[in-house]
């Protein structure tokens, strides 16, 4: 049943309605004692009459206060009013990520600038031993200032053993006993292999649902997807996204990440969320996001690139083979020119070199005969030394 705004729970007055989803109901509320707008979520009322499992929630709603990151919303503490029992939270403003994914996909950059943020969230929380279980776009938020705040971190596993919901048109939050030693929990399409299981989780778990969160942030489309919860269920087992549909601008470190963050076998991913945001902020740092290397172009096509650039080089080589094979040979010249002759020369052969700059002949002097040679650039012709009696020029 809806809260009406005005209503008191403790020092918290009701103001309006967020949202709800599986784990219960959100609104907005005033502190008066600290003069502050807070977010509550009111458990709902099957969870609130188990005591076992109310007495489980506060032990992990404790642990879960003890998180302090700039990306992660704060939990203030647990109120108990009038028969409700409720979660006290940071009021986060801006839309969820699945909001903003809804209007097509988020640019290369700033996806990334957003996946560091949720990196750094589960490097936080991980560290201290806390696992998120049900990371998803609902449950991350950007506000008017781009500061991610990752919502709801941990509470998948307070809420273990609630009965099953199911909402298809808000990408269903699950809750069932899958076997006597595992729970199926979290969002059919984030939830990684072994949670579909019903196997026990791991920081691997968080991985996986960051690469699904991440694949949709850069593609604008779940990475799997179904007509229902098995089908989802199906395709987190054994299908692969659709790697095609990722923006061709995109670094190839950040393909790699995402092929090594959705590995079926856990124990291939990334082990650790530190070594998530190192990948991202050196593919940040590069100049490979506005400019995609030669590795990160599709093979198909980069026959188009090539014919692309050569193109235009070939056809102007053919141009200027055209105008130099068309062009007809130069017409040749005629020459006229006289050589004076050494004294008392008689019977002279001349022979004009092949490139027509020098002129070398026979001629006889004082009764010898020699080879001349003159320049034509030059009026005298000297002897060539140790031609005497020669004939024949070749």
């Amino acid at each position: 049943m809806a809260i009406p705004s005005g209503t008191r729970l403790g020092p918290y007055e009701i103001l309006s309605a967020i949202g709800a989803g599986g784990m219960g109901e959100v609104y907005r509320a005033h502190d008066d004692n600290l003069g502050r707008d807070v977010a509550i979520k009111v458990l709902p009322a099957n969870f609130v009459n188990d005591p076992e499992r109310l007495a489980r929630f506060q032990r992990e709603a404790r642990m879960l206060a003890a998180l302090n990151h700039t990306n992660i919303a704060t939990i203030y503490g647990l109120e108990q009013s009038g028969g409700v029992t409720c979660l006290v939270m940071e009021l986060i403003p801006g839309e969820t990520l699945a909001e903003r994914v809804k209007a097509g996909r988020i640019p290369v950059e700033e996806a990334l600038k957003i996946a560091v943020q949720i990196a750094q969230a589960l490097e936080s929380a991980h560290e201290k031993g806390i696992i998120h279980r049900d990371l998803k776009p609902a449950n991350v938020k950007v506000t008017p200032e781009d500061k991610v705040k990752v919502l709801d971190f941990g509470l998948a596993k307070a809420f273990e053993g609630d009965s099953a919901h199911e909402d298809m048109n808000n990408s269903p939050t699950l809750s069932r006993a899958a076997t006597m030693q595992g729970i199926i929990l979290g969002t059919a399409a984030y939830m990684s292999p072994e949670q579909a299981k019903g196997k026990a989780v791991t920081k691997a778990t968080d991985i996986w649902a960051f690469g699904c969160v991440l694949y949709e942030m850069l593609s604008g489309q779940m990475a799997f997807e179904g007509e229902d919860v098995t089908d989802i269920l199906a395709a987190v087992v054994r299908a692969e996204p659709d790697w095609n549909r990722l923006p061709e601008k995109i670094p190839q470190s950040i393909r790699l990440l995402l092929g090594r963050c959705l590995r079926k076998d856990r124990r291939q991913r990334f082990q650790d969320a530190t070594d998530v945001r190192i990948e991202i902020e050196e593919a940040l740092s590069g100049d490979s996001i506005s400019e995609p290397t030669v590795s990160e172009i599709p093979r198909r096509q980069i026959p188009l690139i090539w014919i692309a650039v050569c193109g235009p080089l070939l056809l102007a080589l053919a141009a200027v083979s055209f105008v130099h094979f068309r062009e007809t040979p130069p017409q040749p010249r005629i020459t006229r020119f006289q050589i004076p002759l050494p004294d008392k020369t008689l019977g002279a052969i001349f022979q004009l070199s092949p490139d027509g700059k020098v002129l070398a002949f026979t001629a006889s002097e004082s009764g010898r005969r020699h080879m001349w040679v003159r320049p034509m650039d030059s009026l005298t012709a000297q002897a060539v030394p140790g031609t005497e009696d020669a004939t024949y020029m070749f």
